[in-house]
């Protein structure tokens, strides 16, 4: 007998586990650790570079990862961003939780929802470059190798998502 339930969750102790054999197969394969940011920005420089390849080699963060004949895409954490999206997507598939929806609280609508989405994606992408990574960069990995900046990072992280919870706890009640 088939049903449309999805299946339940893993373990969280046993996906902890699974998370920190997969994070010590990166740095042994890679050379680095997990993260999404660096794949990204790189992205970003090979879509700018085919508009404008002289921006590219004049900007100095640019240049470095993409400048002259240097190919962006040509690098680890581009692979590693694509196999995630493909694995949580596949993932998601096998265990009927792949679907389309806008979550929201009872006071958000579904515009509003996807405008703050937006507004806090644009902030988070923002603060990953200024934070040379991203959360699951600093955290898993630079926590991983007790980078003290990672530690500050996740520290301020949480300490600002129990200043903001408070107040927005409105929207999702």
């Amino acid at each position: 007998m088939t049903t449309d339930r999805p299946k339940p969750y893993l373990n969280p102790y046993l996906a902890g586990v699974l998370l920190g054999v997969v994070l010590f197969v990166a740095f042994a394969l890679t050379h680095s650790g997990l993260g999404a940011s660096g794949g990204i920005s790189r992205l970003q420089v090979a879509m700018t570079s085919v508009v404008s390849q002289a921006h590219v080699d004049h900007v100095g963060y640019f240049a470095a990862v993409g400048g002259g004949d240097r190919n962006p895409l040509d690098h680890s954490s581009v692979a590693m961003l694509f196999g995630t999206l493909l694995g949580g997507a596949l993932s998601a598939f096998a265990h009927r939780r792949l679907k389309a929806e806008i979550v929201a609280g009872p006071r958000v609508s579904p515009r509003a929802r996807i405008a703050l989405a937006l507004v806090g994606g644009a902030l988070m992408g923002y603060g990953a470059r200024f934070a040379r990574g991203c959360t699951s960069g600093q955290a898993l990995s630079g926590g991983a190798v007790l980078s003290a900046g990672s530690w500050a990072f996740m520290l301020a992280v949480f300490l600002g998502a129990y200043a903001v919870a408070y107040p927005a706890r409105r929207l999702w009640n």
